[in-house]
């Protein structure tokens, strides 16, 4: 797996690297060697944080963890992209590598920040591709980034369309009329 370390506003230090490269190794079992690892680390008031993003052909594992350290942060950004794909491994199986499941081991998109004059609410765009897929992958996608809703382009109608959380736990979709 590649893996990118990028400090925002603040430098990576090389026993951190050495940890980070060191527990994303776990992640070796489940992906192959193209899968891309980005570890973004900055500083919060009292706090330190951790942003770990997984890119495996196609499938984005995404956890966003706070901490006193920024080690302390990163092991549990790690811990919970291993849960999310333990819990889902049954639909993940064809993903992964294969074999990812076979023995019994221990249990992005682009932002810009535009501050608008006329007075709109928006604080934040985010750009990204929307690649054709069923509904079903589209739940699996949004429930391994941890969000409420995912928009992707329907592989049976080519629509642009919705998915989304609702409060009893079920799942939605929106559609074009």
């Amino acid at each position: 797996m590649k893996t990118t370390i990028v400090g925002r506003k603040i430098s990576v230090k090389d026993s951190f690297r050495e940890h980070a490269e060191k527990k994303l190794l776990r992640f070796n079992k489940f992906f192959s060697d193209n899968a891309e690892a980005k570890v973004v680390i900055f500083k919060e008031p009292n706090t330190e944080c951790v942003e770990l993003t997984i890119n495996a052909e196609g499938t984005i594992f995404r956890s966003e963890q706070k901490d006193a350290t920024f080690m302390n942060a990163l092991d549990s950004a790690v811990d919970i992209i291993e849960r999310k794909i333990r819990k889902n491994k049954t639909r993940l199986e064809k993903r992964l590598k294969s074999g990812a499941f076979d023995y019994k081991g221990e249990d992005e998109a682009t932002a810009a920040i535009d501050e608008e004059e006329s007075g709109e609410f928006v604080v934040r765009y985010k750009t990204f591709n929307i690649k054709p897929m069923s509904v079903d992958e589209a739940i699996l996608q949004m429930n391994l980034i941890g969000h409420d809703f995912f928009v992707f382009e329907n592989d049976v109608t080519g629509e642009v369309n919705v998915v989304y959380r609702r409060k009893n736990n079920e799942y939605g979709c929106i559609v074009k009329e």
